[in-house]
């Protein structure tokens, strides 16, 4: 007996279902690689100034990650992380400039920082919730620059005039130039802060926090202490952008109060939003958008920058509604109803 035609497209369609998800991993990793390979290959042959500016996209996407951990994964909305990059960036800059602290050192001590400011200012913040707790982090976003500019602590932060700190040299043996080596070292530190990230998420935190996220009264009904989770995530996501501040005062050699502003904050969450919220690479998309995006607009009319900037948000909204990373699979799924209907044909 033969199958009926309608049979026989249905089973190749499963089978060919089941095949994608088996191999899906497989391409993400193999995909993951690439873009390592390329990361890694890319200042070999790039100018200064473009391994400059890639340097920053990672920072940025390291930034852009902190403030996805609190909001894609928690459902905690942040207006201030640009508080949190400017103590994580003036950490490193006074530990460099008055202590003479190696720079990598810096890193982990503007993390521990900002995740102790991050974790005491998250205590308040469990009464806040929604537009709440976005009125309170957009006031800590304000209030920043005003602390650093206080005159007395002026001896550390130089007030208005900020820090001016010398760009690390490569070690003795690397045949590497500054540029190069910073690009390096911030690509290590993306790569481990990326896999730290991907692994709490998949972690029974990961899924107490995204429980959070989704239901807070279930969540605390299973027993969940939703105190505790919102507080320690706000303080990991702290550390992630403070780690990002660092890296980032590191490479522009140079902080100031008035470069951490609240517009930063709105550019690390149109990132967010542009790379994808609850998407862990997605935070990369987010860093190109944040540094390029301005520069392409400017470029094409200086005195409309700002217009042709949020023409340009507009399309990218329209077109990837759930960001960067989600465009793959809307696209991947359009072309199934777009060929599931041809096949039926035949």
């Amino acid at each position: 007996m033969i199958p009926p035609r309608e049979a026989v497209d249905t089973e190749t369609l499963v089978t060919a279902q089941r095949a994608a998800v088996t191999w899906r991993p497989s391409a993400r990793y193999l995909a993951i690689g690439a873009l390592i390979a390329v990361g890694l290959l890319l200042p070999l042959v790039a100018t200064n100034f473009v391994i400059f500016q890639l340097t920053m996209v990672m920072i940025y996407g390291l930034a852009i990650l902190g403030l996805n951990l609190l909001t894609g994964f928690n459902g905690q909305f942040s207006l201030g992380h640009s508080a949190f990059y400017g103590i994580g960036a003036y950490t490193a800059a006074i530990l460099m400039d008055k202590l003479d602290l190696a720079y990598f050192w810096t890193l982990p001590c503007s993390g521990a920082v900002c995740f102790v400011v991050g974790f005491l200012f998250g205590l308040p913040a469990l009464r806040l919730q929604g537009l709440y707790l976005a009125l309170a982090t957009f006031a800590l976003a304000t209030a920043m620059p005003q602390i650093l500019k206080f005159q007395p602590l002026e001896p550390l932060t130089g007030g208005v005039q900020g820090i001016v700190n010398v760009k690390p040299d490569p070690p003795p043996g690397v045949p590497l130039d500054a540029d190069q080596w910073l690009y390096f070292f911030t690509l290590t530190v993306l790569l481990l802060l990326f896999v730290g990230a991907a692994n709490l998420v998949k972690s029974r935190t990961g899924r107490a926090m995204m429980a959070i996220r989704d239901h807070p009264i279930a969540a605390a009904s299973m027993g969940v202490n939703t105190a505790l989770y919102k507080t320690l995530t706000f303080g990991v996501s702290a550390l992630y952008t403070g780690v990002a501040g660092a890296l980032g005062a590191i490479a522009v050699q140079f902080v100031a109060p008035d470069s951490f502003t609240f517009l930063l904050s709105v550019s690390l969450l149109v990132g967010l939003v542009v790379g994808g919220v609850g998407s862990i690479p997605g935070s990369l998309f987010g860093g190109l958008f944040v540094l390029f995006v301005p520069n392409i607009a400017e470029r094409v009319s200086t005195g409309l920058a700002s217009a042709i900037y949020g023409v340009i948000l507009l399309l990218v909204i329209f077109l990837m509604p759930s960001g960067a990373a989600g465009f793959p699979r809307r696209a991947a799924a359009r072309l199934m109803r777009a060929i599931g209907p041809e096949r039926s044909s035949h």
